[in-house]
């Protein structure tokens, strides 16, 4: 086990000092487990009583008496069936004896005591209560026993402890921003995007605000495809279930994909014969039974492409690209907002090439992932080499070809000179990757782009190509995708930028604000000038006081806005106005001003820092 650090050690004890309050409040209360966190601790708890944030109140009030107590920690050792009778005396069997029975045989079983309270625990915890300085309850979720959505969903509470106060307000402080920031709260305030329960969780509707951001970036991508000689492809959301059988993702990858749907003329027959549900789904499994299943992956769809016609070494590297929609069976408690979805778009491609040109199209890759950041100012990431776990059976192929893969990914992340960390277990199943993990700018990680290093799949389909010595030679196979996926990107971004969106991203470029009635004529002559220039523009011709339409300009997050006064407009000049700066900027020729507009979207200037 690992050691704890004294950080860890001080939550660990802040899940105890939290149980121990709420057997006080709440005495019918079972426990199940509470370990430290990234950024805090949990408990998971079945009551008798659904508690809300009211109640967190009262449940931190009584940590407060315990902390003030200054209860010991006592590490108790016992056997196994000591253990048992332990758990029975204190009334605690429902989930701590299952929790027992993980516990491998000849590993020491412990308990830690503080006050009245006992728990199941391999520790470690500070020496007396008194040592917690600073937490925080934060909130209540749900959480099923064990992960299992077939189990009693229980009861979780959130906290958060540091070594001082001034480390936990910051946390707090960093806690708010976040909040104002959170994807799911702007993306309805700007009305970028919805989920529909009619619809289904972790699908995501993308309104007409929120497609204009999402065509900007396949836009800004696409070109940068067509400037390193890629194909554009497209293709279905559904293939054949030996399709997937060949790549590996069927059955291999079955926990994360859609059940199989049967093809038309066998499901007939299935439901004339009577066959139950559960034979049914074991004869498409086994391949009994033809059937079909929505794309968990866009990498076989490509690798047909790619066999479907003969390739000398000439040819190579060929480089497909696709925005190809795929789809995961996430469940339900991790789904969250864009970030986690059951439905995504990735900017995916596959690069067929041969081992001599795998250096420089691996560079190519890295290079374009690096343009993506740099444009979007995501300067803040660290690069993971995801290796295999040689423990671990979920992956395929032979661990001939896994050594090739991993060794010419490492060597050429040194040869390029990227600082990267090994990280054994986090491959995907046909091959070792690169992932770029980015750092907003509140410090959370997200993982976005990727390049992976393949030499199972070309195996399993048997592709080829006809080399220099007229023979025929397997192509290596590079999947990569910039921003990963569409939806998890965007989500990102709109916490990145807090919803202020750089100029050539904002759904709306421009606004146009008449100081009255009278003036509209004027201001819809300028929107037409802008929307010839394609420029996203608007009109508010609302009867309101400047004032508020220019508040309404910062609550919608309008990068720049025009004010037209009667001055102004007998004089063919307008007062601009940006969201970084309130003051009034200065007055310009409605053309000056697109000018300097058109220069900032061609270069895709980042917003003001004050933004």
């Amino acid at each position: 086990m690992k050691e704890m650090s004294t950080l860890e050690q001080l939550r660990h004890s802040c899940s105890h000092v939290l149980a121990t309050a709420v057997l006080r409040l709440y005495p019918k209360t079972q426990l199940d487990i509470g370990p430290p966190t990234e950024n805090g601790f949990y408990y998971d708890m079945d009551l008798d009583q659904k508690l809300d944030a009211s109640d967190l109140e009262a449940i931190e009030s009584e940590m407060k008496k315990i902390i003030k107590e200054n209860q010991k920690f006592i590490r108790i050792e016992c056997s196994r069936e000591e253990a048992f009778e332990k758990i029975k005396g204190f009334g605690q069997e429902r989930y701590k004896s299952g929790r027992l029975k993980d516990i491998p045989e000849g590993e020491t079983i412990s308990f830690y005591q503080n006050g009245e309270f006992i728990d199941l625990c391999a520790g470690s915890h500070v020496s007396y209560t008194k040592k917690i300085k600073a937490f925080k309850l934060l909130s209540i979720a749900g959480a099923y026993h064990r992960g299992n959505e077939k189990n009693k969903q229980l009861q979780r509470i959130y906290g958060t402890a540091f070594e001082s106060k001034e480390a936990l307000a910051d946390y707090l402080e960093q806690l708010e921003q976040a909040r104002a920031r959170d994807h799911r709260k702007l993306g309805k305030e700007l009305g970028l995007f919805t989920i529909d329960n009619d619809v289904g969780q972790g699908l995501i509707l993308w309104k007409p605000a929120g497609a204009i951001i999402r065509e900007a970036l396949t836009d800004f991508i696409t070109d940068e495809l067509r400037a390193a000689d890629y194909g554009i492809v497209y293709t279905p959301h559904i293939g054949k279930l030996d399709l997937f059988r060949t790549s590996g993702h069927f059955p291999y990858y079955k926990e994360s994909q859609f059940a199989a749907i049967p093809e038309r003329d066998e499901f007939d027959k299935v439901a004339q014969s009577g066959v139950s549900a559960g034979d049914y789904a074991s004869q498409l499994e086994s391949g009994e039974m033809d059937g079909f299943m929505l794309r968990p992956m866009n990498c076989p769809m490509h690798i047909k492409i790619y066999d479907s016609e003969p390739h000398s070494y000439r040819d190579l590297p060929v480089r497909l690209a696709e925005f190809g929609t795929v789809y995961r069976w996430e469940k339900s408690g991790e789904l969250n907002g864009m970030t986690r979805v059951r439905g995504f778009t990735q900017d995916d491609a596959h690069i067929f090439c041969t081992e001599d040109q795998l250096a420089e199209e691996i560079k190519g890759c890295l290079d374009l992932v690096k343009t993506v950041f740099q444009t979007l100012d995501m300067a803040d990431y660290r690069v993971r080499v995801s290796l295999r776990d040689p423990d671990s059976s979920k992956y395929v192929g032979e661990l001939e070809s896994w050594d090739k893969a991993e060794e010419a990914l490492l060597r050429i992340v040194r040869e390029l000179g990227v600082n990267y960390t090994e990280e054994p277990g986090e491959a995907a199943f046909y091959g070792p990757k690169i992932d770029f993990v980015i750092r907003d700018v509140l410090g959370r990680e997200w993982q976005l782009g990727t390049v992976q290093v393949d030499y199972n799949l070309p195996e399993r389909f048997d592709l080829s190509y006809i080399g220099a010595d007229n023979e025929k030679h397997r192509p290596v196979m590079i999947h990569r995708a910039p921003f990963g996926s569409l939806e998890r990107f965007c989500g990102v971004l709109i916490e990145h930028f807090a919803g202020s969106f750089p100029t050539w991203l904002a759904p709306e470029q421009v606004r146009i604000l008449p100081m009255n009635d009278d003036l509209v004529p004027e201001a819809r002559a300028i929107e037409k000038l802008f929307r010839a220039a394609k420029i996203r523009v608007s009109v508010d011709a609302v009867a309101d006081k400047l004032g508020a339409k220019i508040r309404k300009c910062h609550v919608d997050k309008v990068p720049n806005f025009l004010v037209l006064g009667r001055q102004e407009a007998e004089q063919g000049l307008v007062k601009v106005n940006s969201r970084a700066n309130k003051a009034l900027e200065g007055f310009k020729t409605p053309k000056e001003f697109l000018g300097e507009l058109l220069e900032n979207i061609a270069n895709k200037t980042l917003p003001d820092p004050k933004d």
